[in-house]
């Protein structure tokens, strides 16, 4: 079930389209990634736990929030499912590709969604039991750090590269790559969720979701290891970017020596 012969690579292209609009909009109009109306507030921290969420949610935007999580995740997260959707879709025959793609999406949106509110509530109770912001959020690191360097971590970025079998005709088809969705979606929920819970508390700057994007993308180029404490990165991405620019210094020089000698 190969590729389409006239245009194997469209789905690439509307794909990035989709992440760099949500990405202009994300920057553009800012977001709200954390119940913003009155978690920070003082009196909320002599209410009980769950009193003071319900009176957050009922002063704050629901709507707004979970419209803000969804463009985040679009943003953020397609670039991760590359090769997710790249299996997809080679083991889908043509006629059936588009409508594979989108169920695999579905089950990984849905996913996510779901997590967003996990996070909303991690983050409410932690800016609750933490209310000073740079003390909350550096318990917050601390514990993105921790999970970084479990087995835990390596065992859910181990699952976001497992490829499996998909049939190939009716709702077995259909049930398969929506199921592909949730269960690569889980995966990266649980490679992800300390590094979201850091953007969810800091309320989505910008330039932390960038820096997030990048080291998600760049960890993903990884293998999967075994499962061990130890620091997990972007290596190869860095290596990779480390060679490139190597290369282009030495071409650089090469050329000016060329045009010293001429």
């Amino acid at each position: 079930m190969g590729r389409s012969a006239q245009c194997p690579d469209t789905w690439l292209v509307v794909l990035g389209s989709i992440s760099l609009i949500a990405w202009f909009l994300l920057l553009r109009h800012g977001s709200s990634l954390v119940i913003p109306a009155l978690c920070s507030a003082s009196s909320l921290r002599a209410l009980p736990l769950l009193a003071s969420f319900n009176l957050a949610v009922a002063f704050g935007t629901p709507a707004q929030l979970a419209s803000d999580w969804a463009l985040m995740v679009v943003a953020m997260m397609l670039p991760l499912i590359i090769a997710s959707l790249r299996h997809v879709r080679d083991r889908s025959f043509a006629r059936r590709r588009a409508r594979a793609t989108l169920l695999f999406l579905l089950g990984y949106v849905l996913v996510w969604m779901t997590a967003g509110f996990v996070l909303q509530v991690m983050a409410f109770a932690a800016r609750w039991a933490v209310p000073a912001p740079l003390l909350c959020f550096g318990v917050v690191v601390a514990t993105a750090i921790l999970w970084q360097v479990s087995p835990a971590k390596q065992l859910c970025l181990n699952r976001c590269h497992r490829r499996p079998h998909l049939a190939a005709f009716d709702l077995a088809a259909d049930r398969d790559a929506f199921a592909f969705g949730l269960m690569n979606g889980a995966s990266c929920v649980g490679s992800c969720w300390a590094l979201m819970l850091t953007l969810v508390v800091s309320q989505g700057h910008a330039l932390g979701m960038v820096a997030v994007t990048l080291f998600a993308f760049g960890e993903r180029l990884e293998g999967p290891a075994p499962l061990a404490w130890r620091w997990r990165g972007p290596f190869k991405a860095l290596r990779i970017a480390a060679a490139q620019a190597s290369l282009w210094l030495t071409t650089q020089g090469r050329t000016s020596k060329r045009i010293v000698e001429s």
